[in-house]
């Protein structure tokens, strides 16, 4: 029989491994999870007006992406007729529940902005500064990031950076395979 720590981390890690491997989906965007969003776009492309037009991503298309894009996930962003860019909603895990964060993207695909949204813990919400969010910035459709390599580690919120971290990897390479199916 096993102890109760080792049960304990091989549950944490199947329940991991679990959310990780069939993502997260937002079904519907609650009023202050919009709230935060409308802040995130309104800061980020210095706009007071625009509007939030959901893309909409075919079950076939959406199988072959890591993102989940079956939701209220992605939209595209205009103010006065002009295309500002493009953004992602998701939710991501983090030690013991989840969190909302958005990446805002350029017209070109290139990320403008991450963000954390909606963080649930006390514990790693340092994952949430921007100086550490910051080196998603400039980053591209397709591109893989690797925590540790690419992405540096952040003490004290190590599960939620690597979650961050692979959550953005995975925006990026399925905008691609998007781009690739013509949908931008």
């Amino acid at each position: 029989m096993l102890k109760g720590s080792k049960l304990h981390f091989i549950s944490w890690a199947v329940m991991a491994s679990a959310l990780l491997l069939f993502g997260f989906k937002v079904d519907k965007i609650s009023d202050k999870l919009q709230e935060k969003i409308n802040s995130a776009i309104q800061g980020t492309y210095e706009v007071e007006e625009f509007s939030m037009d959901l893309m909409e991503v075919s079950l076939d298309l959406n199988e072959q992406t890591p993102s989940e894009l079956g939701g209220e996930n992605l939209f595209e962003i205009t103010s006065s007729e002009k295309k500002l860019g493009y953004v992602y909603v998701g939710v991501a895990p983090s030690l013991k529940k989840t969190f909302d964060y958005v990446v805002l993207l350029n017209p070109d695909l290139s990320v403008k902005k991450s963000k954390i949204l909606i963080y649930r813990e006390d514990h790693g919400r340092q994952v949430g500064s921007q100086r550490w969010l910051k080196q998603f910035i400039g980053r591209k459709s397709g591109e893989k990031l690797v925590y540790g390599e690419d992405i540096d580690g952040i003490s004290g919120a190590t599960v939620s950076a690597k979650s961050m971290t692979l959550a953005v990897s995975d925006v990026l390479e399925s905008i691609q395979i998007l781009k690739d199916a013509n949908l931008f």
